[in-house]
């Protein structure tokens, strides 16, 4: 099989004045960089900026979360009055999905001379706006692959998209980007006959998936390895993201009794059969874990399901027996084999991967891109399944669509949904990164991070208990939004007794104020509410019953409706309960 590399575009020269080892040394160097929020918050694009002056990088910044400062505004701040006349590389250009073109707007003001892009936004309505943006303003910007085309540039390229591969793979198959992850011995087993599997790998090696799993949205095992293992599934790195942990499970044979079932550190969910073993599902939902029915429970709808969740990345930490449909659902992307140097035999002991119908050796998958890693004692070998996804040829931008089919128009006119921050309508979300002033519990106006900061906090202002104050000081010090609502959230299930008595009753009131305040104050923002003047709009959470759409319309939809009220007071119209109907 070829190599991620292989794959890659083959490159004529194009003679010019451009020192290419170096164009390619700077832009590996925004993808270095721009890797350096994983296991922080949940994954999201990856954006990394440096300006460059000849050799010297005079500044440089990543997108730490959705919601935070962007990486362009970073590394023009640190670069201040080099940064004129200087060139910026990125990994990947700008997404704005917030309406205000920060990104474009500070290297324009900056003074940059010429934009590097390593490649085009892999989502159809942000895919080629800014670099369209930036040579409006008279910048130059080249595109590795398109203007800039050597192959020395082949290694910077490779670093792009794998900075990035979740959002590609997620972009080109409309599945979530999808781990396999098992450690094994020499020959073979990943357990005793008896099933004891207690520890295959070394330690380092367990630490190395202890990142893996902070990298990812989700992780998902087995109703075995439940019963036999009794996992935890934590990230244990010291704070930062902690991946949704996900039971798969037809038949709900499940023990009362397991670690999952504390949602404390980390949510559950589990999914299983529709109808299955309704008393135990009524248990689960006791102990706060989320239980979702299927038709027919299997990998690929599974996916589906977390796809519109919007998670980028997951983590299969699961037996043969769940491997192997995974596998051939086609939904693994790619796998780490951690291999022990260890021998335990056992013609009953399972391996990694279950039946997959194979009797030939020439049947074989065979990986892509295959790099290997000692770890301690244990050898890591980790490759793809599926090549990296290039969408440059394939992905039109919405500005694009009309010229190819001039009967599709870019998006539904009467129904808008919208849900993470980098959706068509990411304005719209909690999450977006738009700073408000909003009163205390003193009346003095404080100044809030974004709304969902503001919101979380809301939940403990007033209380007299020390723990409740320091956690309103920690939300509003959050680095994301991300951050502020797993902290809202974790002291909220943890001690319920610090939420302001009256929260039920007041949240909608204090979410309206918030979202008044943000659609006030940001003119583009109002504007494009108003642009949705008949359309229903509806949050597009399938796990959020109250502020969200649900899963299949069930949900209450409670942050649409407040926004179409919102949307008809700007308008001085009447908000009829008929249009906030979903």
């Amino acid at each position: 099989m070829a190599t991620v590399s292989a794959l890659l575009p083959v490159f004529c020269s194009k003679a010019n004045h451009h020192n290419h080892a170096l164009e390619a040394s700077f832009t590996r160097r925004a993808a270095e960089i721009a890797d350096k929020s994983a296991g922080f918050t949940a994954p999201h694009p990856n954006f990394g900026c440096v300006i460059a002056r000849g050799e010297k990088v005079v500044g440089e910044g990543f997108l730490y979360a959705p919601g935070t400062k962007c990486a362009e505004l970073q590394a023009v701040e640190a670069a201040r009055e080099l940064g004129n006349g200087a060139t910026a590389y990125m990994n990947m250009e700008p997404g704005d999905c917030h309406g205000d073109q920060t990104a474009v707007s500070a290297l324009i003001k900056a003074g940059i001379s010429r934009v590097v892009v390593g490649l085009r936004h892999p989502l159809q309505h942000l895919r080629g706006q800014a670099i369209q943006s930036l040579r409006a303003e008279g910048m130059q910007v080249d595109v590795l692959g398109e203007e800039l085309q050597s192959k020395t540039l082949e290694d910077a390229i490779k670093s792009c998209l794998l900075v990035n591969a979740p959002l590609l793979y997620r972009a080109s198959s409309r599945v979530p980007f999808s781990v396999l992850k098992y450690a094994m011995t020499l020959d073979g087993k990943i357990a005793a006959s008896s099933g004891h599997a207690s520890w295959i790998s070394s330690k380092l090696s367990r630490e190395r998936v202890f990142e893996l799993r902070g990298r990812s949205d989700a992780v998902i095992v087995g109703g075995n390895t439940v019963r036999r293992d009794d996992p935890r599934l934590t990230a244990r790195h010291g704070g930062g993201h902690l991946p949704v942990r996900i039971v798969m499970s037809q038949t709900l044979n499940l023990p009362e009794v397991a670690n999952l079932w504390d949602n404390t550190e980390a949510r559950t969910i589990v999914a299983t059969q529709r109808g299955a073993r309704k008393n135990f599902q009524k248990f689960l939902a006791s102990k706060g874990v989320e239980v979702v029915e299927f038709d027919i429970l299997n990998p690929r709808d599974l996916m589906e399901y977390c796809y519109d969740r919007g998670y980028l990345s997951i983590l299969w930490e699961c037996g043969g027996g769940l491997a192997a449909p995974a596998i051939a659902d086609g939904v693994i992307h790619k796998v780490f084999a951690f291999v022990a140097p260890k021998i335990i035999g056992g013609e009953r002991a399972p391996s990694p991967v279950g039946e997959l119908g194979m009797v030939e050796m020439s049947q074989a998958l065979e990986l892509i891109d295959v790099t290997f890693e000692q770890i301690g004692p244990d050898m890591l070998i980790s490759g793809f399944l599926q090549p990296i996804p290039d969408l440059s040829p394939v992905i039109p931008s919405a500005n694009e669509i009309p010229l190819i089919d001039p009967t599709v128009t870019a998006y539904e006119p009467n129904i808008i949904f919208f849900y993470k921050t980098w959706d068509p309508y990411g304005a719209f979300s909690n999450f977006s990164p738009h700073p408000l002033q909003m009163p205390d519990e003193n009346g003095e106006y404080v100044k809030w991070a974004s709304i969902e900061h503001y919101y979380q906090a809301q939940k403990f202002l007033g209380v007299e208990d020390p723990l409740a104050r320091e956690t309103v000081e920690k939300i509003k010090a959050a680095k994301s939004p991300e951050e502020a609502a797993r902290i809202g959230r974790t002291i909220q299930m943890k001690h319920p007794n610090l939420v302001r008595s009256d929260w039920d009753v007041v949240k909608i009131d204090v979410m309206y104020s918030a979202l008044k305040c943000k659609f006030s104050i940001y003119p583009h923002l109002n504007s494009m509410l108003l642009t949705t003047a008949g359309s229903v709009l509806v949050e597009a959470s399938p796990h959020d019953l109250f502020w969200g759409g649900g899963r299949e319309g069930e949900g209450l939809n409670y942050l649409g409706r407040l926004l179409m009220q919102l949307r008809s007071e700007f308008l001085g119209e009447t908000f009829t309960q008929d249009e906030g109907s979903t």
